[in-house]
């Protein structure tokens, strides 16, 4: 098994760190990037001649929430942990759900309304087996990835989360001038046990 991690940083480029892993018979990569993703190249990455199968998840900034208009949405990560925990997730689904590859992008930083903020991949020899392994891969990500993000609403109110569904938020006036939010974390949003 060969574990990689790559972080690439131009003067005036966006950041991409990734982490991969292929022992041969299946492959998992792992990303976050402040840059646009691009779902074609995720598929790329995933495609193998003994897949039947490749499904694709697309998580996008939709324009509202709980009834509030939203302008964007900012994520943030403990990139470290949250690369580890994204590994750690598709190797899981790689060998419970025998797929070929499986490939999982969180973008990071401003999330315009209709881009997408997640993707992930997922190769395998059978259908039902790729959709599983997607659905599973995505609600482990919200549960378990040391991500957070702040929903920034129209007329500048913004709310901190854990990225998860359910997940309770603090509301921030401005953060411009106060660089010194708190923000409650909940037991567990830093990965298991912490």
């Amino acid at each position: 098994m060969t574990n990689a991690v790559n972080t690439l940083v131009g003067v005036l480029e966006p950041r991409v760190t990734e982490l991969s892993d292929d022992d041969g018979d299946r492959r998992c990569y792992v990303a976050l990037s402040s840059n646009h993703l691009d779902a074609q190249k995720v598929i790329d990455r995933v495609r193998s001649p003994q897949a039947g199968a490749i499904v694709l998840f697309a998580g996008t900034t939709r324009d509202n929430f709980d009834g509030k208009a939203v302008k964007e949405l900012f994520y943030h990560a403990y990139e470290p942990r949250a690369l580890q925990t994204m590994m750690d997730i598709c190797q899981t689904m790689a060998k419970k759900h025998s797929l070929k590859s499986i490939a999982m992008i969180h973008r990071l930083g401003i999330v315009p309304i209709g881009e997408e903020s997640i993707l992930i991949a997922v190769s395998s020899p059978h259908r039902q087996a790729a959709w599983k392994a997607g659905e599973e891969a995505l609600e482990e990500c919200k549960r378990k990835v040391e991500v957070w993000k702040k929903e920034e609403f129209e007329g500048g109110e913004g709310v901190w989360k854990a990225n998860r569904d359910g997940a309770k938020g603090e509301k921030v006036v401005d953060v411009k001038d106060d660089t010194n939010v708190n923000v409650p974390i909940e037991r567990g949003d830093l990965g298991p046990g912490v």
